[in-house]
């Protein structure tokens, strides 16, 4: 294969899948067997170390794992609320958007006894509410929040939700899709006792799998618990401990060398808080760009991640959002359409390999042609 092949033909500006270098992608051109130790032990070992390094400082990570699970990130969000949640437990969702939309949906395809605290789309979750739930339902047993709502681009306040759930002797379940390798947090700190993400997200690899950073005393309780076969997060990862990053079925093993090559790109970039501030650097210049053109934002800038801002549509009779999509691609840029129910919005991410120079020439293409 042509390796100037593996050039990307435009920008992924996108909560994920995002654009990736070519060193991850290269990283695919190899097979792997699953049953051999240069993979179990070479790769897939390594990278469930340095997913807890991540996670937390030095003198926590013994009382931390982490399991990888195939299929998108939903994949992973579903073997946690099937397998944590117990027949006699109860799941406190707080949504203030699609995502933690789908975590109530999961609950409910389960059969799981679960309440819903829907703040709306515009609004972080309401603190108070969930304060007063908690006090008054004892059967609660675990809460779930979205950390980056990528609906909207608001990012939660996860440090007051775990604060709240942890007072009240709650499991903490923290679904960190978009924002896990790209805003430094620490799980011991936070409270955290289960956290999700995805290999395409802010690590920089590609789709395939996701993974799980569990507290180890939380996930021993769940043997048995699990309401899927494949789904089964417990199984998963004591197959994964005893038979040294064995897979219960067939692992992606190309998207997970991919993964493993993205990790040491996040490294040798400076680590997690070197990476927020490329994002953070990213979407301020958007967002200074775009007010530069006349675009507003949906949210408060106080309530922004560095992950993917939503603006709203221009008040243009002429704006058609299908056309301003494909007159950016033709110009090499990709952006997301809006996700927002009752208002007219396009989203564009900050994550991935973008840096600020790409931000600024999106912007100094949108205002050189505007597209309607």
């Amino acid at each position: 294969m042509d390796i100037d092949s593996l050039d990307n033909p435009y920008i992924l500006l996108t909560p994920g899948p995002l654009s990736t270098s070519k060193t991850v992608r290269q990283a695919m051109l190899r097979d792997w067997c699953t049953w051999d130790d240069d993979y179990n032990l070479g790769v897939v070992q390594v990278i469930r170390q340095k997913l807890v390094e991540l996670a937390t400082a030095s003198q926590h990570q013994a009382e931390y794992t982490s399991v990888l699970m195939q299929g998108s990130g939903t994949f992973s969000v579903e073997s946690v609320i099937g397998t944590v949640v117990p027949e006699s437990g109860k799941l406190l969702v707080l949504a203030n958007g699609a995502y933690g939309q789908r975590l109530a949906k999961i609950a409910k395809v389960l059969r799981l006894d679960h309440v819903v605290h829907d703040s709306s789309e515009l609004h972080p979750p309401d603190l108070d509410k969930l304060q007063n739930e908690l006090a008054s339902d004892p059967k609660i047993s675990h809460v779930v929040v979205v950390h980056g709502e990528t609906t909207t681009g608001m990012l939660n306040p996860i440090g007051e939700v775990g604060q709240i759930a942890k007072s009240h002797g709650k499991t903490f379940i923290v679904d960190a899709m978009s924002t896990f390798g790209g805003v430094p947090l620490d799980v011991q700190e936070l409270g955290i006792d289960f956290i999700i993400s995805s290999a395409n997200k802010c690590i920089q690899g590609v789709p395939g799998f996701g993974f799980v950073i569990a507290k180890r005393s939380e996930l021993e309780k769940t043997a048995g618990q699990a309401r899927s076969l494949s789904l089964d997060l417990f199984d998963q990862w004591k197959t994964m401990e005893d038979s040294h990053g064995k897979w219960r079925y067939t692992s992606p093993t190309h998207t997970v060398r991919a993964f493993s090559q993205a990790l040491t790109e996040l490294e040798q970039e400076g680590g997690v808080a070197v990476r927020h501030q490329r994002y953070s650097q990213n979407q301020q210049t958007l967002v200074t760009g775009m007010r530069s053109l006349g675009f507003e934002c949906l949210l408060p800038d106080k309530w922004h991640s560095p992950i993917i801002t939503s603006f709203l549509s221009p008040n243009a009779a002429a704006y058609n959002f299908r056309q301003f999509y494909d007159g950016l691609k033709r110009k090499g840029f990709v952006i997301y359409p809006g996700k927002v129910t009752d208002r007219d919005t396009f989203r564009i991410g900050s994550i991935g390999e973008v840096y600020p120079e790409d931000v600024q020439r999106l912007i100094q293409v949108i205002g050189e042609v505007k597209f309607w």
